[in-house]
Order: C-alpha cells, then structure tokens, then sequence
C-alpha cells in the first residue's frame, strides 16, 4: 500500500492500520522528517518515499523505486493535501491552482502510474480522501470544495474504467477529524461553532478513517466501487 500525505494525521493513522493487517506500507509525503520518523517506527514492513504529489517526474520516479524495491503497488490512498483558505473576493489565484493541483490535480498524478500494473495483474483498491465540504461546500473554501468535489466525479469515473480489470475505486468524506490541521482552528471557534454542528458531539479520530481505508482495500469490498463513505459524526446536509 501507498498512502500520499502519511507523514502525520489521517495518513499515519492509515499507514499503522495497514502494518497491523499485514501489509508493507509506503509512507509518502514532503515532510521528510516526520514521515522517515513514522517509517522507522513502523519497523521493516515499511519505508518512506519523499513525494511531492504535483510533481509528474518526481511520482514516476517514485513509482519506479518502489516497485524495483518492494514489488508492485496494488493499494493506493491519495490522502495529500492542502488549504489555501479565502473568500473568492480576496483569494489569490496562486491560492487557487496550489490547492486544486495538490488535492486534485495531484490525485491523478498518482493513479496514473500505478492504473496500469493493476490492469494487467486484474486487480488493485485505489482510495480517495476527499471532505464534507466537498459535498455540502464551505464559505471561504471555494478552492478546497471545488479540488474535493473534483475527486468525487474523478472517484465515479475511474471506477467504471477500472470494473472489468478487477479495480475497485472508492472515496472517503471524512467530516470535522481531530487532525494537525483541525486542531489548529481557533479553540472558540471549534468548541462554539463546529463540533455543535456534529451531532455525535466530537471530533472524528483519524483511526476511524484509518479503518475505513483498509476495509475498502480488503476482499471484503470487492463488490464496492465508485461509491462515496461519508464518515462525519452524522453531519448530514441537503
């Protein structure tokens, strides 16, 4: 399994949960300390890979690494990716094409390598991290919806190319998770306006993400693909 964005958060979690089933893992990300770290603590069934997921050359290259090393990728989580948060009326288009080349863009940097090995050996799980917001939208998030939609329809699509060659393509909705990234939200904010909002009451662990990912890429799921888990404390919307 390759899992991009793993150096922390939902893709550390996902990467333990994979090394507990069994499986060798390949930690990806940009921030090489802590995903050599989480590699060396996750013991020999892993590795880390520095990848910048807008890079074209730099993810075939990886790609080739990998499979020289470790053998062929047949679990893929595109889990990378970044904010650049702004009303519309201020956001620059830099802060625009960053965030959808990385959520994105960069979705289809990964799978583009990796979709033809799991063609010819008739099998392969490709999971997609995508948001609530990008199903329901967020004010001052119209770069991060729109990327996170963008996966949804880019989810749909795959699914139906890769049916007949044994692939399954999934996403994942994850709500409010108590990541890096969430945590770092204004304490008011987040206890006032945003876990209110959670009918649960709580933030998401990112383990429950984590165990979403690894049943869509067991047998299990075989028969689950193009579809949408929407994991968010029951934060339904019309």
């Amino acid at each position: 399994a390759l899992i991009s964005g793993s150096a922390q958060g939902m893709g550390a979690a996902t990467a333990r949960r994979f090394i507990a089933e069994g499986a060798r893992v390949v930690v990806s990300d940009v921030e090489d300390a802590l995903g050599e770290a989480l590699a060396d603590s996750l013991g020999s069934q892993a590795c880390y890979q520095h990848l910048d997921v807008t890079d074209t050359e730099q993810v075939d290259s990886a790609f080739a690494t990998v499979e020289e090393h470790l053998g062929p990728v047949e679990v893929l989580v595109a889990n990378a990716g970044i904010t650049r948060d702004g009303l519309v009326l201020r956001m620059s288009d830099t802060d625009f094409t960053d965030v959808v080349d990385t959520n994105l863009t960069g979705v289809f940097n990964m799978t583009h390598p990796a979709w033809g090995g799991m063609r010819d050996r008739k099998f392969g799980r490709v999971i997609n991290i995508s948001s609530i917001n990008g199903q329901k939208g967020q004010a001052g998030q119209a770069n991060y919806s729109a990327s996170k939609a963008g996966d949804l329809g880019f989810t749909k699509a795959l699914a139906q190319e890769g049916a007949r060659a044994g692939i399954t393509v999934n996403a994942i909705c994850p709500g409010y998770i108590g990541t890096e990234m969430v945590r770092a939200i204004d304490e008011k904010v987040l206890n006032e306006r945003i876990i209110p909002q959670i009918p649960v009451g709580r933030l998401g662990e990112p383990e429950e993400i984590a165990r979403c990912v690894v049943f869509l890429a067991s047998d299990d799921a075989g028969f689950i693909t193009g579809s949408t888990i929407s994991a968010n404390g029951g934060q339904f919307f019309v």
